[in-house]
């Protein structure tokens, strides 16, 4: 059969073709990425040999060989473990086969030169040898198969498959160098950037190069050793090979628990947002092994997701090797190890926050979402969670946390105040907060998706129960203000208000669920806010935009009896003959109401025709 030439994924195209044209300096991490994918071939090998020993083949002694060919300008990365076949390797090396990999080529479009690790960080570390390539074969035969496959590529827009006939088990990537890469036929580099990037790789990496082989690398398991004898630049390399990354690990825990159950845990938190961070799956990256043997990188019951952020490996000591993935969730000693690591790392990130609160506050920024999920899904670890949290306020821009919001609280008041949305400008000028800030009481602004579902899990903290402000009901009356309120304009008279609020409601009829007078507003007409017992505003409009909520539950349309229009108003209803007039200003007032929620007129065009005839009379006066 010939060679069949297919089309790369539109996205592949367009991330070779960045790649390829990159100014990238460092493109030595080519030869990382490439180990590393052989290091991972041979680790699934092992795992299933142990239930399938005949995957082995005659050939159990796993391992990576590099192979340098200086005349040919060939240089060649080779392992014996799991191996490709056709559909794998098209599945493999002609797609991006993860969600969001739209939005990922795109910010490899937009990336700096000194960015162009994110493409290590999503996965598609084999797509770096084209930096240093002007064509790349890989030729693969599947464990447990006879028939080999030769995949080739120029890096433009196809690439060939064909059958290989007999070739070893296991993969070979052969990378027909480019003139800028003289440097990568050099023995001594190559040894270097093993040494370097790898050593860490509990499997022998050799070197072979005008007829002399050596082993390059240590080829020993690095949470084995002791913590002492692990520089920090290993355990830098390590963490860029099992975590796929290129930034400084912002927290590295190294433990080896010994007793009842048995198992060793190197864990690192990133100190920059992995890519796939918000993936629908939610994933962990932590790699799972018994006794050094890989077993697999998405043992769902390890890792919580909302520490999903977490690099690293957990080695147990007492798990049976040939335990199926399917059950390790169930198993006991998993959960124990679960729970050990959650306590840990909980641990060590709060004697972080403790240590260095500006180092703190950059991780909360990049993690403190993921963390948060945490709130809402694991009651055991709530009340350490919402300790760890940060805030932003109307206080200021600096963080603040629950206890530091208590300290602040003013005289009479008893609730934590918070606000959610989606923008923390448009939280800042809202007009739920007018009251608030004329008495100088501070309010949370939150503005994660997650804010909206712990919200409604956590009824309080410290005895403080946790008040939106978008809801009824609030009465601030009795808090004494730390600072002095400015003159209050004075109010429509009351049965003036009354009137108008019965005109109002007469106008909106079931649009609304009541319309008041308000306390809260010191600037704005109008607002809405929720009743007691209804869903809170914004959480209800995500829920309707995944399709997991009933209609939009009717809000209450609170008035400002202070404000100049809302009393020209009242006059106009109490005297009586502008019923009209006043119920078209009441419908513009709604949709201005719903406009400042983010929730638009409820009919766009009658919005503006209201709004062209207020401006027509207001101009013709």
């Amino acid at each position: 059969m010939g060679a069949e030439t297919l089309s790369f994924q539109a996205e592949v195209a367009r991330l070779l073709n960045i790649v390829t044209h990159s100014l990238y300096t460092n493109k030595e991490i080519f030869l990382r990425e490439l180990i590393s994918n052989a290091s991972d071939a041979c680790d699934k090998l092992r795992y299933l040999a142990l239930t399938e020993p005949a995957l082995l083949d005659g050939d159990a002694t796993l391992g990576i060989r590099i192979e340098i060919d200086k005349p040919g300008r060939r240089l060649a990365v080779i392992d014996n473990g799991i191996g490709m076949n056709r559909d794998d390797l098209v599945q493999n090396l002609g797609t991006i086969a993860k969600s969001g990999t739209a939005a990922f080529v795109e910010g490899m479009a937009a990336a700096k030169p000194a960015d162009m690790n994110l493409i290590g960080q999503f996965g598609v570390g084999f797509y770096s040898a084209f930096m240093v390539a002007d064509r790349v074969e890989v030729t693969s035969r599947k464990a447990g198969e006879n028939q080999g496959w030769r995949w080739a590529s120029e890096g433009a827009g196809s690439f060939t498959v064909e059958e290989a006939g007999e070739v070893p088990r296991g993969t070979r990537i052969e990378l027909q160098l480019n003139k800028e890469a003289d440097e990568f036929l050099e023995r001594a580099r190559i040894d270097r950037i093993v040494k370097t990037y790898s050593d860490h790789i509990a499997l022998p990496i050799t070197v072979a190069a005008e007829g002399a082989e050596e082993k390059v690398n240590s080829a020993a398991a690095i949470w084995a050793r002791p913590k002492a004898d692990i520089t920090e630049q290993q355990h830098r390399e390590f963490y860029h090979h099992v975590g796929h990354a290129f930034d400084a690990p912002w927290l590295t825990i190294h433990q080896k628990a010994e007793g009842t159950i048995e198992y060793t845990m190197l864990l690192y938190v990133p100190s920059e947002k992995p890519f796939d961070l918000f993936d629908p799956d939610r994933k962990h990256k932590v790699k799972l092994y018994v006794r050094r043997v890989f077993v697999t990188d998405h043992c769902e019951g390890l890792v919580p997701a909302w520490l999903r952020f977490l690099r690293g490996v957990v080695d147990s000591e007492d798990l049976p090797l040939n335990i199926s993935r399917e059950t390790l969730q169930a198993n006991p000693i998993v959960q124990k190890i679960r729970n050990a690591l959650v306590r840990k790392v909980l641990s060590e990130i709060e004697a972080k926050a403790k240590q260095d609160a500006e180092s703190f506050a950059k991780f909360w920024d990049a993690f403190g979402a993921v963390l948060k999920e945490g709130l809402y899904e694991d009651f055991e670890h709530r009340d350490r969670i919402l300790k760890l949290a940060r805030f932003r306020s109307t206080e200021g821009d600096a963080l603040v946390t629950l206890d530091d919001y208590i300290g602040r609280m003013k005289e009479g008041q008893s609730e934590i105040y918070f606000m959610t949305g989606e923008d923390l400008g448009k939280l800042k000028t809202s007009p739920q907060l007018e009251g608030f800030k004329a008495k100088g009481i501070e309010v949370l602004l939150l503005t994660d998706p997650v804010d909206d579902f712990w919200t409604s899990m956590v009824p309080a903290y410290e005895g403080k129960a946790l008040r939106s402000v978008t809801r009824g009901g609030i009465d601030l009356g009795g808090i004494k203000g730390a600072k002095a309120e400015p003159p209050k304009e004075e109010a429509a008279k009351e049965g003036d208000i009354a009137t108008l609020i019965a005109v109002v409601k007469t106008a909106l009829g079931e649009a609304v669920k009541d319309v008041r007078a308000s306390d809260r507003l010191t600037e704005s007409p109008v607002c809405l806010v929720a009743a007691e017992g209804d869903m809170d505003m914004r959480l209800a409009r995500l829920l309707r935009q995944t399709g997991r909520a009933p209609e939009a539950a009717a809000r209450i349309l609170e008035l400002n009896p202070r404000h100049a229009l809302v009393k020209r108003l009242a006059a106009l209803a109490a005297a009586g003959g502008a019923a009209d007039q006043v119920g078209e200003a009441a419908h513009l007032l709604f949709d201005q109401a719903r406009i400042l929620e983010g929730e638009g007129p409820v009919d766009p065009a009658a919005f503006v025709r209201r709004l062209n005839e207020a401006l027509a009379r207001n101009l013709a006066a």
